[in-house]
Parts: C-alpha cells; sequence; structure tokens
C-alpha cells in the first residue's frame, strides 16, 4: 500500500467542515470519510502483480554514448491502470528519465523507455522494476517491485580510433600503392607492368618479356598473411588506475588499434586475454569482423586480483601458431611481476617469436618527479624517481632477452605501439 499527496492534504480540508461545525463528531466523520476513501481507492487499483512486464534486449553502445532500454507494460485487467513506473538500474548505468507515469486502458500495452549512458565498461543490468498502482481518486496505490532482468553491454570506447587514418596512410605507402614498388628484404612478388625508364634492371622479368614482345618487370609489396597475437594481461596489475582509468582500459585502445592497422595491411590476429587462466579468446576473424569480435570480448573483462600464470599464457601462444608471429604482450612493467613470473617464460617466446612489450607509464610519475616545493613534494619526487629508474632498469632485461619495450601514457601507447608496427613491417621484419 502506498499514500499520495492528496491523502494529507484531504485530511487538511477536514478544517472547513470542522470550522463550520466545531464538535467531536465532525472531526470522526471526517476521519471516516477519509479512510473510506482511501480504502475505496486501494480496492479500484490495479493490482501490479497482474501486469506482464517484458524488456526489449538494449543490445551494445560504445563507452560514453547513450542507448536505451525498453520496457513494455500489458494491462491484462478490465479496469484502466494509472501508474507510476521505476526502471532501475545499477548505478554505472548512467539511468536518465527512469520514472515514468503511464495510462493503460484494458487490454492494452504502454511503452516506456529509459536512456542509458554507461560510465564503466561492461555488462550493465537491470535492478527491479517498481509499480505504483493508484486508484482513480489517487488518494492510494499499491506497490510492487519486480524482477524484469535486463542488460546493456558497454563496449571499449576506442578513442585512439582517431589515429588511424595518419596510420592507414603510411600503411598504403608500404604496401606498394604509391608511385613505386621496390623490391627488398620482406616483400614478395606481386604483379607484373611495362618496364619504364628508371627500373631497376634486375626486376625484369626475361621470360614474361620473351612471351609479350616487350620488356616486362615484377613488382613487389610487403610480405601478407604474417601473424599478430595480442595477449591481453588481465591480471592484479592491470588493475591500476591511471588518469583514472584502469590500466587495462588503455591496453585494450592499444590492442584494437594495432588489430585495426594489421588486419588493413592484410596480417591475421589473433587475441588472448587472461592471468591464471584464458578469459577471453578471439581467433580466426575475418577483416570485417574482427574489431566487432574483439571489442565484445573485451567488454565483459574486469581485472582480476590473481598473479598472472604467463608459463599458461605462452602455452596458450603456442597453440595458436607454430610459425614465427609477432606476440604484443599488453601488461605492466612492474619490476616484482615481471621478474618473478614473466622473465622465466620469455626465453622461450623470443626463441619461436617476435615479442614487443607495452606497458601503460603513469603520467602523474613524471609531474611527481619535478617536484621541489617543499619538504614533502622533494621526498615525493625522490620516490617517483625511483620508481621510473627500476622501471627502466627492467625494461633494458627485457631488451637483451630480445624484446622491445614500449612504456608510454595512456594516449600516447596506441599510436606507439603501430608506429613500431609499422617500422617492423616496413624493415620486414615480421
Amino acid at each position: 500500500m502506498a499514500l499520495t499527496g492528496r491523502a494529507p492534504l484531504a485530511i487538511l480540508l477536514g478544517i472547513v467542515p470542522v470550522l463550520i461545525w466545531p464538535t467531536g463528531s465532525t472531526v470522526l466523520t471526517w476521519w471516516a470519510v477519509v479512510v473510506l476513501a482511501v480504502g475505496l481507492d486501494l480496492a479500484l487499483a490495479v493490482g501490479p502483480g497482474r501486469l506482464v512486464l517484458e524488456r526489449r534486449p538494449s543490445g551494445q553502445v560504445r563507452l560514453g554514448e547513450v542507448g536505451e532500454s525498453t520496457l513494455l507494460l500489458t494491462n491484462p485487467t478490465r479496469r484502466r491502470l494509472r501508474a507510476e513506473v521505476r526502471d532501475a538500474w545499477q548505478p554505472s548505468a548512467g539511468a536518465a528519465g527512469e520514472r515514468h507515469t503511464v495510462s493503460v486502458r484494458a487490454g492494452e500495452r504502454a511503452r516506456v523507455t529509459t536512456r542509458l549512458t554507461p560510465t564503466r565498461r561492461g555488462d550493465r543490468r537491470a535492478d527491479r522494476v517498481t509499480v505504483r498502482s493508484l486508484g482513480p481518486l489517487g488518494l492510494a496505490g499499491r506497490q510492487r517491485s519486480l524482477d524484469v532482468p535486463g542488460v546493456i553491454r558497454a563496449l571499449p570506447p576506442f578513442t585512439s580510433r582517431k589515429h588511424l587514418p595518419s596510420r592507414l596512410a603510411t600503411l598504403r605507402q608500404l604496401d606498394g600503392r604509391s608511385a613505386v614498388r621496390v623490391r627488398g628484404q620482406g616483400t614478395e612478388f606481386d604483379s607484373l607492368r611495362d618496364y619504364v625508364a628508371g627500373d631497376d634492371v634486375r626486376s625484369i622479368d626475361w621470360r614474361a618479356t620473351a612471351r609479350r614482345g616487350g620488356v616486362v618487370v615484377r613488382t613487389w609489396q610487403p610480405e601478407r598473411d604474417r601473424r599478430v597475437i595480442l595477449v591481453l594481461d588481465t591480471s592484479r596489475t592491470s588493475a591500476g588506475r591511471v588518469d583514472d582509468s584502469p590500466r587495462l582500459d588503455a591496453s585494450m585502445d592499444a590492442a584494437l588499434l594495432l588489430a585495426a592497422l594489421a588486419s588493413r595491411a592484410g596480417d591475421r590476429v589473433d587475441l588472448l586475454a587472461g592471468d591464471r587462466v584464458v578469459r577471453a579468446r578471439v581467433t580466426g576473424a575475418s577483416r570485417t569482423e574482427l574489431l566487432g569480435d574483439l571489442v565484445t570480448a573485451m567488454a565483459p573483462l574486469e581485472p582480476a586480483l590473481l598473479e598472472a600464470d604467463w608459463s599458461a599464457l605462452a602455452g596458450a601462444v603456442g597453440g595458436l601458431s607454430r610459425r614465427r608471429s609477432l606476440v604484443v604482450l599488453l601488461t605492466s612493467l612492474e619490476p616484482a611481476a615481471v621478474e618473478e613470473s614473466l622473465l622465466p617464460t620469455l626465453a622461450t617466446l623470443t626463441r619461436h617469436h617476435r615479442v614487443v612489450l607495452a606497458s601503460v607509464a603513469d603520467p602523474e610519475l613524471a609531474r611527481m618527479g619535478r617536484g621541489r616545493d617543499s619538504v614533502e613534494t622533494v621526498y615525493d619526487a625522490a620516490a617517483a624517481q625511483r620508481t621510473t629508474a627500476l622501471r627502466e632498469r627492467t625494461g633494458e632485461v627485457l631488451g637483451r632477452l630480445g624484446v622491445h619495450v614500449l612504456d608510454a601514457p595512456p594516449a600516447d601507447l596506441p599510436v606507439a605501439l603501430t608506429d613500431h608496427y609499422l617500422l617492423l613491417k616496413s624493415r620486414g621484419l615480421l
């Protein structure tokens, strides 16, 4: 049972008859009238339990974009439904306009829509739907909370996609779509064309020349169908927050930009995400489906308060490909974690693959390292510089093992990783 603001207002209106007939019986009579009206209103209200509630699928939205959740209310009774409906969601779903006033005639259905702007990546779930059904007088009603499951998936925002056009332009030059195609390390035969002045005579195809009766040269393009394996660390180190977002989210952004570029270059891209076990896996996706499969697999991932088992992850990498591949480890350059778990595994990985470690650096360390305003800031600067020195030393150790280390802030890491990929591509090192 629920009382509306009209119920106390009806009681206050009893002042009028009391002023006219100032007796105790007048007060009791008025109270009886109000109680009777409330009881009648309550009896005529449609029971919320008799309603049929259905939620349409909400689909997926990128983090920060606006989605919708549609709720259908069917009134199977013979009375009109006058109700207030609250479609509750967990706070990180960013629900707006979740309170609705509806009036549904007997046997009809109404639709209410709640706007959702998720503030966290992953699956954001609906809570209960509360229906307050009011009587015809609006004095009282029946209220009940009903479970109507619903979920909206917030995909990674992929903010680094703004850098994709410039990298694709560089890739087109490497891919031989510029005016000149030159043979070199890491290139393969592409096609034949007529000789023009200035072509390298070593590229003349003498058999084709003899058949056509004119000089024909071979053209070349960078090797395709290379393999890129992205290994996303979801262990405890990925939970650290950098610029008010987890390291895991920044690593995802870098992985998505590299995947988009590598797929356009004709390379195969696979994803492994995990800590002690593999949490997500994307293999064999086509170029048109790759990004969709990646963001769908990444969306529900959350950092786990566990140490990464790099031997298990390396075994999963070996299960994907026996041929030499580019393996990108998206993990933290934390000295303790690297020395205890990752170092013993790298010897096996570098023996069979080209390995790149991409780590999210904290810009706050650089800001703290410049502090000299007070005694406290000097101590902070010393701690920050020591942390930076340890990370640099760890990077040097990894470099001696044949691992190329990229340690950059969240906004710069995707660009640094794709530029390194293009460098390897241009030198034929994949």
